[in-house]
């Protein structure tokens, strides 16, 4: 897949709590998580952003806790995929369980600046800052990983396939 749009950039150990504040965890409804994502981190984020819009993260993104809210606020913001320099790693695999394009790049991650305009190739693993005019290659999500994220994460996937 290919996404292309505007980056927004944090730092090092964005935890879920900064992803999806905990006040906000008596719900599941997607639509409701968000209206509130990276709210914590930034709480003009979802008015700022738009969608197909790219976060670009530094280390250890998505620390804390393991509820999978995290993700799914993400994703239902309408943010197409996250950069970042490491994921924690509970948060990598709920990131694709939830169908949320994840990509690790310590160069991409340093090398893009808040506003710069990124197109994605996660199936090539070629992220380009079209800001900048550069380009920068990383492990290309795996096509069994791919199937995920084009189903829509584990679940619609699972079911899908007639597993369950």
């Amino acid at each position: 897949m290919i996404f292309k749009g505007k980056a927004w950039k944090f730092g090092d150990d964005i935890d879920t709590d900064a992803i999806i504040p905990a006040r906000y965890l008596n719900t599941s409804n997607e639509a409701e998580l968000a209206k509130h994502c990276m709210e914590d981190a930034d709480p003009e984020f979802v008015g700022k952003m738009r969608p197909g819009d790219v976060i670009v993260a530094g280390r250890n993104f998505g620390c804390g806790s393991s509820r999978e809210h995290a993700p799914i606020s993400i994703k239902a913001s309408g943010i197409s995929c996250v950069i970042a320099v490491s994921f924690a790693r509970i948060f990598y695999r709920n990131a694709f369980n939830m169908g949320l394009p994840i990509l690790e790049s310590p160069d991409a991650a340093e090398g893009i600046d808040d506003g710069d305009e990124v197109e994605v190739d996660t199936e090539r693993g070629i992220i380009k800052n079209l800001s900048a005019g550069t380009a920068y290659h990383t492990t290309p999500i795996p096509s069994f990983m791919q199937e995920l994220i084009n189903a829509g994460g584990l679940i619609p996937f699972v079911l899908n396939k007639g597993f369950y």
